[in-house]
């Protein structure tokens, strides 16, 4: 069998690494870049940093109208800022959401459309703008995936977009871009790219490239989330984070994520919940569910955390992953959807909706035991309050 490898051109990775942008938009040949990026990035002062270290004979402008859960809305209106701008390649500086929307308006600019003409299972394989991808976020690997989500506003549905042209052309990994990221921004996030090694490893389309990657990467994770959560300011976790989640997204890139992720997309789309605190909230139960599909990858996974030993038997490794990413849960104080104030009978009327969604995007028919509506509904009702 045959496994196809795709990465970004370049990937540079440490700190000030971001005030490299002009030498890479030198080195591709570009001079008239749009800085897609969200507004607290703009009025902190990170863009004009990143701006301002461009250097001579290169122009930039700022649209910095992201939202969070980027919609196919925004990503019009910053495609056609691209389009009618004269721009030759595009800059995703922020989190997920940023550099979805960059990679996503970069598409729009050059082939047309709508977003919902690119929504899996279609392949879009075809050149776009360059794309420059800067995360400022240690999670949602974007800056290496050729996966956009994006949200269809008139159907409240979270579309996943796949193909060779949402993969960034480069990317700029600076662990000194997070050192300002909240406790529960980390910790959210942090948990967002343990998800995504975890399915990359148990995922059906694994391999050994993809593997190699997932395993360095949830260890890292696992043993640094609990600091940069505690410990904002640790520079050391914050680098050792910041690398993990590059690594778990280049996994999942040419791997693929699974049922927590189909999962949490209409999680986000109907209750606003944050992309990585409904991973957050579905990891140890959709483990626990998914188990019994692929039991030696999952005790390789607990081994690989340090919550297993190689002389464990797999059952027991198992059991051990599934308390392991429930206590880390508690350390890092997230929340049940519940507690977050979600009406229960808003929760209830929904989750055969959900269920149906969480299927149509794909990702469950890559978990290693694939669910039923009904069993997916199920696991949305244990959740809920847990």
């Amino acid at each position: 069998m045959i496994t196809t490898i795709a990465l970004p051109r370049q990937l540079r990775v440490g700190p000030s690494a971001s005030r490299r942008l002009g030498d890479v938009l030198r080195s591709l040949q570009r001079r008239r870049a749009l800085v897609v990026t969200d507004a607290y990035l703009r009025d902190s002062g990170v863009v004009d940093k990143v701006v301002g270290s461009l250097g001579p004979g290169i122009e930039a402008a700022v649209f910095a109208d992201t939202v969070p859960d980027p919609t196919d809305v925004c990503v019009e209106a910053a495609a056609a800022v691209l389009r009618d701008g004269d721009f030759d390649c595009v800059v995703g500086l922020g989190g997920g959401s940023p550099m979805d929307t960059a990679k996503a308006a970069s598409i729009l600019a050059a082939s047309g459309g709508r977003m919902r003409d690119y929504r899996a299972p279609a392949q879009t394989d075809n050149a776009s703008l360059p794309i420059v991808a800067i995360p400022t976020t240690a999670g949602s690997g974007s800056e290496c995936t050729r996966f956009t989500i994006i949200t269809d506003t008139e159907t409240n549905d979270k579309m996943l977009c796949a193909g060779l042209a949402f993969l960034p052309t480069a990317a700029l990994v600076d662990y000194e871009l997070t050192l300002s990221m909240p406790p529960r921004l980390s910790a959210d996030t942090g948990i967002d790219a343990l998800t995504h090694a975890i399915e990359a490893y148990v995922s059906r389309r694994a391999n050994p490239f993809a593997d190699a990657l997932a395993l360095i990467a949830m260890r890292s994770i696992f043993h640094h989330v609990r600091r940069v959560y505690e410990a904002p300011d640790d520079r050391k976790a914050r680098a050792a984070m910041m690398l993990a989640a590059t690594q778990a997204g280049i996994a999942f890139s040419n791997s693929s994520v699974a049922l927590v992720h189909g999962m949490s997309r209409p999680l986000g789309a109907h209750f606003y919940l944050a992309h990585g605190l409904s991973n957050a909230m579905l990891l140890p139960a959709v483990t626990d569910f998914s188990i019994d599909g692929a039991p030696d990858r999952y005790a390789t996974c607990a081994r690989a955390l340090g919550v297993a030993s190689e002389h464990d038997p797999d059952a027991t490794a198992c059991l051990g992953l599934v308390d392991a990413l429930a206590a880390l849960n508690d350390a890092l104080d997230v929340p049940t959807p519940a507690s977050c104030g979600i009406d229960r009978e808003r929760w209830d009327e929904l989750t055969p909706l959900m269920a149906k969604q969480a299927l149509a995007s794909g990702s469950p028919a890559n978990n290693p035991r694939m669910p039923s509506a009904e069993q997916i509904e199920q696991l949305y009702t244990g959740v809920f309050d847990r």
